[in-house]
């Protein structure tokens, strides 16, 4: 068996970074330009060039989104944009626009290219379509159940690869082409601006009685009728393997640099613990379930990987996420005394018990021994958000650890 590629998302160059020490074997990022996730940080022309250094430096591979559903007025900038990206020779575009395919091909001809799951490719004949236009990978359609993938696979050439998402957030649409937001607020989904109005509380309104809004389940609490849970196949890492997918991809380009270590340490594990052993894999079981469910998250589902979806997917009584834990921040520098630099993200003070996420999967609890500024002034709490701080955790820390809070 191949041990597949963990692929995992980054919003910014600090969260690609985490990637890259807590276990990703590829990332996947999006540029100013063209990726459908208008409103993540994404990536500055000077960031992609870091960020592609940084993982090549660590035998990590980086693909870059331009997966819009493009339009006339587009076309001409996609291509001066991939004239750009020729300089920084990223592993491969993810597109999903057979227009923006061929311009890739005739501007970047030495660049990889991977299908979206965006193009709705849930059959072989078209999986042996794009690789017959010269496409090396294909993303699954989410619609697919792991036989069908099974099928695909059966049917392809060897050399066409099969990515598929196995964690994050679904999506109410075929494989993310959703009207809705374009619809209500005139933010298009297809151009990375979605709202997310699947996840808004709804009502049935009779033509007669206008005015008049009936909940769909009658409670006084309404319901949330599009409001997926999140996808989570931990723990069918045979199954996966089985079906022939060779790169496993996290969902999550908006997360934040918790949310990616948590899952991307918690399936690199999972990953190298089932190609060690079945027996080291079903051992460590519940220590992938406690850690996946320390990031956010909307409970957990198998999506359509074991066939057609029910009721038992859905969410009817909330739209928030599940959270455990906190962020408090990331070592970005270590004094000789043993202070380290931390951007801070959310509240915490002096005498606190932290959590410490090492990149091996160990989690060691301390306690903040003290807090200083900027100006080297002692603090007693950290409570704005953003402030670089210099604090003594009270161990020996590393670059690019991870400090969380377990929630009360």
């Amino acid at each position: 068996m191949k041990k597949p590629e963990l692929l995992i998302p980054a919003s910014s160059l600090e969260v690609l970074k985490t990637a890259v020490i807590y276990g990703a074997d590829a990332v996947y990022i999006g540029g100013e330009m063209f990726g459908l996730r208008a409103k993540a940080k994404n990536f500055s022309k000077e960031d992609m060039k870091k960020g592609i250094e940084f993982a090549h430096e660590h035998n990590v591979k980086v693909y870059i989104t331009a997966n819009i559903v493009a339009h006339n007025e587009d076309l001409e900038g996609i291509r001066a944009y991939f004239l750009e990206l020729k300089e920084l020779q990223p592993d491969a575009l993810i597109i999903s626009d057979p227009g923006v395919f061929m311009i890739a091909k005739e501007v970047v001809p030495e660049i990889d290219l991977h299908i979206s799951t965006q193009a709705n490719s849930t059959n072989y004949a078209t999986y042996q379509f794009w690789y017959q236009q010269g496409a090396t990978r294909v993303v699954s359609a989410r619609e697919l159940s792991l036989a069908e993938i099974k099928e695909i696979r059966e049917h392809i050439p060897e050399d066409l690869e099969i990515e598929s998402f196995v964690h994050g957030a679904m999506c109410i649409s075929h494989s993310g082409r959703c009207l809705l937001s374009n619809y209500f607020t005139k933010r298009n989904a297809n151009k990375g601006e979605c709202t997310h109005p699947c996840r808004w509380k709804y009502y049935v309104m009779e033509e007669s009685r206008p005015g008049e809004y009936l909940p769909v389940v009658e409670n006084e609490r309404g319901t949330y009728i599009f409001n997926s849970k999140d996808l989570c196949m931990i723990e069918y890492m045979k199954e996966i393997i089985d079906a022939g997918i060779d790169s496993l991809k996290i969902e999550g380009r908006m997360k934040t640099a918790l949310y990616v270590a948590t899952v991307a340490r918690t399936y690199r594990k999972a990953i190298d613990d089932f190609f060690e052993s079945d027996e080291t894999y079903k051992n460590n079981m519940e220590y992938y379930k406690s850690e996946i469910a320390k990031c956010t998250y909307r409970q957990f589902t198998t999506g359509f990987y074991f066939g057609k979806t029910d009721e038992t997917t859905q969410i009817y009584d909330s739209n928030t996420y599940i959270k455990e834990y906190t962020y408090i921040g990331m070592v970005k520098t270590i004094r000789e005394d043993g202070y380290v630099q931390i951007e801070q993200k959310n509240k915490f003070t002096v005498g606190e018990t932290v959590e410490v996420m090492l990149p091996d999967g160990t989690n060691i609890e301390t306690v903040v021994k003290a807090i200083e500024d900027e100006k080297g002034e002692q603090m007693e709490s950290a409570p704005h958000p953003k402030q670089i701080l210099y604090v003594d955790f009270g161990m020996k820390m590393g670059l690019g650890y991870i400090i969380r809070r377990k929630e009360k």
